[in-house]
C-alpha cells in the first residue's frame, strides 16, 4: 500500500468471518491497525481470527485481530459489544460495515420474512452499529466510516429487489450521517462492489460455467457484463476500503465508490 498511518488505530469490522469482511480485517491488521472482527457466525469467526492472528502474530495489540461474536440486528448487543471493544482495545478510529445477507426472488414474490431479514441486517444493522460507534468518533473529533454496500444499490437487478433496496438505503443513510458529522471530523463513505468471489456470490452459481456467464452478462435479465473481464477478489474491494479510511482520503466523504469492473457503466 502506498499509504500508512494505521499504527495505533483501532478498527471495527463487521461481517469479518469470510469474504470481503475477512479481507478488510486482514488488510487493516497487515497495515498495523488493531482490529476488532465481528460476525454472528461464531465458529467461522474464530477460525478467521486464528488464521489472521497466525499471520500477524498479534492479539489485542497493533496489527492484532480480536474476535467478538455479534449479531448486528440486535441493538443491545451492538451497544454492549462496542463498549467492550473500546474498553479492551481502545477508542475506535475506523468502522467498516460488511455484514450482509442476500435473499433472491421476484419482487412480487418476496416473502415478508425475507424482506424483513434483509433489511434487518443490511440496513438496520448499519444504523445500529453507526449509532453505537460514531458519537464517540465525533466527540474525539476524528473517525472514518465505510459501509460496504453493492452496485445493486445504484442499478436495478432482476430478482434482487429486497437486497438492492436494502443496500440503497444503507448507502443513503451513510451519506446523510456523513453530512451531519463532517464538521466534527468524521468521514462516512460507501464502497459498492460488483460480483466478487465470495461465498455469497458462489451461492448464486449453478455450475462451472457460471463465472463466465457473470462476466459476459445476461441480456434477458437486463444485466450487463463486466467490462474488465474478471470477477473481483475480496482483496480488490478491501483495497478501496483501506484507501477510504486512510489519511490519503482525508478530504473524501459522502461518496459511493463502485468497485465492479465497470459493470454498472458508471
Amino acid at each position: 500500500m502506498p499509504y500508512g498511518g494505521f499504527d495505533g488505530r483501532v478498527a471495527l469490522v463487521t461481517g469479518a468471518a469470510q469474504g470481503i469482511g475477512r479481507a478488510v480485517a486482514q488488510a487493516l491488521s497487515g497495515l498495523g491497525a488493531t482490529v476488532a472482527a465481528t460476525d454472528r457466525a461464531a465458529g467461522p469467526l474464530a477460525e478467521t481470527v486464528a488464521a489472521l492472528t497466525a499471520r500477524t502474530g498479534g492479539g489485542p495489540a497493533a496489527g492484532g485481530v480480536t474476535g467478538y461474536p455479534l449479531d448486528v440486528t440486535d441493538p443491545r448487543a451492538v451497544d454492549a459489544t462496542v463498549a467492550r471493544v473500546e474498553r479492551e482495545l481502545g477508542p475506535l478510529d475506523i468502522l467498516v460495515q460488511v455484514a450482509g445477507v442476500l435473499r433472491t426472488g421476484a419482487a412480487l414474490e418476496t416473502t415478508d420474512r425475507d424482506w424483513a431479514e434483509v433489511f434487518a441486517v443490511n440496513t438496520a444493522g448499519v444504523f445500529h452499529v453507526c449509532r453505537a460507534v460514531v458519537p464517540g468518533m465525533a466527540e474525539r473529533g476524528a473517525g472514518a466510516v465505510v459501509t460496504v454496500a453493492s452496485n445493486a444499490a445504484g442499478i436495478p437487478r432482476a430478482g434482487m429487489s429486497a437486497y438492492a433496496a436494502s443496500k440503497a438505503a444503507a448507502v443513503m443513510f451513510t451519506k446523510c450521517l456523513g453530512l451531519e458529522v463532517a464538521a466534527r471530523g468524521v468521514r462516512c463513505n460507501a464502497v459498492c462492489p460488483g460480483s466478487t468471489d465470495t461465498p455469497m456470490q458462489r451461492s448464486l452459481w449453478d455450475g462451472p460455467s457460471a463465472p463466465r456467464r457473470v462476466i459476459e452478462g445476461d441480456p434477458a435479465a437486463y444485466r450487463t457484463g463486466i467490462p474488465l473481464g474478471r470477477i473481483a477478489e475480496p482483496a480488490d474491494v478491501a483495497d478501496a476500503v483501506v484507501y477510504l479510511v486512510s489519511d490519503g482520503a482525508r478530504h473524501i466523504t459522502m461518496q459511493d465508490v463502485y468497485v465492479d469492473g465497470g459493470a454498472t457503466l458508471r
